[in-house]
């Protein structure tokens, strides 16, 4: 891809598909408040457990000193702060589909970020590739929204190589404590078990989420019956294959690499999600968030 394309992007209908799909099963209080687990939420004493609470939320240590079963609740605490690090690198322009994947990123990223803001709290937004090339602080509001998709859009934002470990790193350092919540998106391809130690720091401090955005390709090899040459956009080195022939070691190859990062994330204790360009991400990102309420890894406002 040249920088000077103009980025394919749709992102007032993505935000509207997706708040229409989950009013369907949740009230906008609770909306916004499974996407993280309530680290932002400040303890505010004991109630008694009623029919309506789920038993997840009894605590026992408390039940059993007071003779009856209780439950913790909690006061939302305003102006919560959420980073997005966006991978950048020249992996995300890739595409087979319709939507390169840094457009498919870009349209998730959008759609969550809408969401936090119209609940009143702060999003940032961080930029990689083999480093941090753009940092912007938390800030309420929908000007910072604004600034967010603005530079998502941005075709000149995009390019270098990936390697995310390096960026992590500088995260670690660099955001403070009233950061409770830091999505990662990527495709991680490049991830090996070297990062787990710092994804398990990151998951420590932040209630962290990884997406990561696939193009088909990522997976397998199109029905080609003749030789064609691909190319590394690293390391430019050029390899001719039939990819006929060389589809089922590929395939093998994408499935072992995948599985690699699940469970590297999944170690670190890190919530997961695979998105497919050729798929529309609004039911599947709809049904991960569910998921984290079954998980209980959020709280609830009461």
């Amino acid at each position: 891809m040249t920088t000077n394309r103009k980025l394919n992007l749709d992102v007032g209908d993505s935000i509207s598909k997706f708040e229409k799909l989950m009013k369907k099963f949740l009230v906008r209080k609770v909306l916004y408040r499974i996407i993280f687990r309530g680290k932002g939420l400040e303890f505010d004493g004991y109630r008694d457990f009623s029919p309506i609470d789920d038993a997840n939320d009894i605590d026992w240590k408390a039940s059993a000193r007071a003779n009856k079963l209780l439950v913790k609740q909690y006061k939302e605490e305003r102006d919560l702060k959420i980073m997005f690090v966006v991978d950048v690198s020249e992996n995300m322009l890739f595409g087979s589909t319709e939507k390169l994947k840094c457009e498919y990123a870009a349209e998730v990223c959008a759609t969550l970020a809408h969401l936090i803001v119209n609940s009143g709290d702060k999003i940032g937004f961080a930029f990689f590739n083999d480093k941090i090339t753009e940092i912007v602080p938390p800030k309420p509001g929908m000007r910072q929204f604004s600034i967010f998709v603005d530079s998502l859009s941005n075709p000149l934002n995009y390019g270098g190589v990936s390697k995310i470990n390096g960026p992590l790193d500088f995260l670690l350092n660099y955001l403070d404590e009233s950061v409770i919540g830091v999505i990662i998106v990527s495709d991680f391809i490049k991830v090996k078990k070297d990062i787990l130690k710092t994804l398990n720091l990151f998951s420590s401090r932040f209630d962290t989420i990884a997406l990561m955005i696939k193009d088909p390709i990522d997976k397998t090899l199109p029905k080609i019956d003749r030789e064609v040459i691909i190319e590394d956009p690293v390391t430019k080195e050029q390899l001719l294959i039939n990819p006929i022939l060389a589809k089922r070691l590929y395939e093998k190859n994408a499935i072992e690499q995948t599985n690699i990062v699940k469970k590297i994330f999944t170690d670190a204790g890190v919530d997961f999600l695979e998105l497919t360009t050729d798929k529309e991400f609004l039911f599947p990102l709809a049904d991960f968030l569910k998921e984290r309420v079954k998980k209980g890894k959020f709280i609830t406002p009461r």
